[in-house]
């Protein structure tokens, strides 16, 4: 039996992701995937600029930015065509040092991953595997799978089940979904244009209706998407049927300017698992929960978890196993992805024609009455440092070295010191720290925190703003 530092369940891109920040350690992993083959067809196709953060710190984003369009937003527009609400993705750079949402065809992102993971000689890919049985013990977990017919066994310090909405792992966990309200089913349907289609909007429309709500994509190069409910009375074989579904896409195409690439019905579902921890083994991705699309935050919530998951492992592998510190997983991540899955729902119910246009507390009217939305950034949940620091638990900017490179190419692995070179000289930290010799801007960041320094977690969260430096003594929250 061969042991490794972790083993990953599932390799989509939450799995991926996970894969990648974990092997940037040096750590031996192991991955199972259910599949034979990369899935070619599209699934997921938005991200934003703090999804891209992440691909940055992997290393992937020079090759996978050619496979990517800036997304320009979505309007909300009811059956006569009248915007209801606009929400903007305006072309600048935010403070995550990239434009705001990205379109992208999620095969090319997995290839991506996978190529970066070939690059590690410490990390294992098996396809076509089925696991069947995941023990915990105080020191490893023992993790048994099917491959080839026959039952292998192997153990790690630690098991992460990225294995999507019926997961195996969270399964064997004894972990259950808690459904949060919102349960209906659509149809989706991927076309390539066989010629450019300049009357097709190019922005996401969402079309909110009683009868038929539907959702219009524009995506990569020549790919669109359109989505549509069914209702609980209709046939779902005659709704994935051409004829009904080229009748739907009468007002936008015909048959001899697209054609299908793929259709499918999806149950559109809120939901969130209870328990995302048992002893060494974790859930992350839609094994953890799952949310309508309509934000296209369903992909980037399992990307936050693995950026999340990551260095807190790290630590455990370098140092020592702390259960508390890795508790800090869920009650983090969970109030940041609820808020995100309880807002789709509001969408979706503002979509189905039967909510308001209160999606979020970020609307606001402009001069012609329009409504307009701004994104949201939830906090992390309760955790590591203290509640009463304001700052905690906030996303901190990607801000520019005087060397001309960016803060995340400085740091990856372990949490940051950021302060004065004043200070620095007085204090003395287990942590690296970069000081406003190195980074434009940092004094007055400083500034605009009310704090003498910050640190920094390895996934870009504010973990403590220090006012002074008798706050200094100690840092009794991180295993190091």
């Amino acid at each position: 039996m061969r042991h490794y530092d972790v083993i990953i369940v599932g390799l989509g891109p939450t799995g991926g992701t996970l894969a990648n920040l974990l092997a940037l350690n040096g750590f031996s992993i192991l991955i199972l995937e259910r599949e034979k083959n990369l899935y070619a067809l599209p699934r997921a196709v938005h991200f934003d600029d703090e999804i891209m953060r992440v691909f940055q710190t992997i290393g992937i984003t020079k090759k996978f930015l050619k496979n990517t369009i800036i997304n320009k937003g979505t309007k909300f527009v009811n059956s006569n065509g009248k915007v209801l609400l606009d929400w903007p993705r305006p072309k600048s750079i935010t403070e995550n040092g990239w434009y705001p949402s990205y379109r992208f065809h999620q095969p090319d992102l997995e290839r991506n991953l996978r190529n970066r993971l070939k690059t590690f000689k410490k990390v294992k890919l098996m396809q076509n595997t089925e696991v069947t049985k995941i023990k915990n013990n105080k020191n490893s977990v023992d993790l048994f799978f099917k491959s080839k017919n026959k039952i292998n066994k192997a153990s790690s310090k630690y098991v992460i089940g990225c294995d999507g909405a019926r997961s195996t792992t969270r399964e064997q966990m004894g972990s259950v979904l808690d459904n949060l309200g919102f349960t209906q089913k659509w149809a989706v349907v991927d076309l390539i244009l066989k010629k450019n289609k300049n009357k097709l909007p190019d922005r996401t429309i969402q079309y909110s209706n009683s009868e038929r709500p539907a959702t219009y994509c524009r995506n990569v190069g020549k790919r669109r998407r359109w989505e549509f409910a069914i209702q609980n009375n209709e046939n779902e074989k005659e709704i994935l049927s051409d004829k009904y579904i080229w009748n739907f896409l009468k007002p936008w195409l015909s048959p001899k300017e697209a054609c299908l690439e793929r259709k499918a019905i999806y149950i559109f579902q809120s939901a969130i698992a209870r328990k995302w921890r048992k002893g060494r083994i974790f859930i992350a991705g839609d094994a953890a929960h799952l949310m309508p699309p309509f934000m296209g935050q369903g992909m980037c919530a399992g990307i936050r978890d693995a950026s999340n998951l990551a260095w807190k492992i790290s630590l455990c592998i370098k140092n020592k196993h702390d259960g508390k510190f890795l508790d800090t997983y869920q009650t983090e991540r969970f109030s940041n992805a609820k808020e995100y899955i309880e807002t789709t729902m509001r969408m979706g119910e503002f979509v189905n024609a039967v909510g308001s246009e209160n999606i979020t507390d970020n609307i606001s009217s402009g001069p012609d009455g329009t409504k307009s939305m701004q994104s949201i950034k939830p906090k992390l949940g309760i955790g590591l440092g203290s509640n009463k620091d304001k700052n905690r638990g906030k996303i901190f900017p990607q801000l520019k070295m005087k060397n001309g490179k960016r803060l995340d190419e400085k740091f990856s692995k372990s949490p940051l010191l950021l302060t004065s070179s004043k200070l620095a000289k007085k204090v003395s930290l287990k942590i690296q720290s970069i000081t406003d010799k190195d980074i434009k801007g940092l004094s007055n960041l400083l500034k605009t925190y009310k704090a003498k320094a910050i640190i920094v977690r390895p996934d870009r969260f504010i973990l403590k703003t220090y006012k002074s430096i008798n706050d200094f003594n100690r840092i009794n929250y991180l295993p190091l």
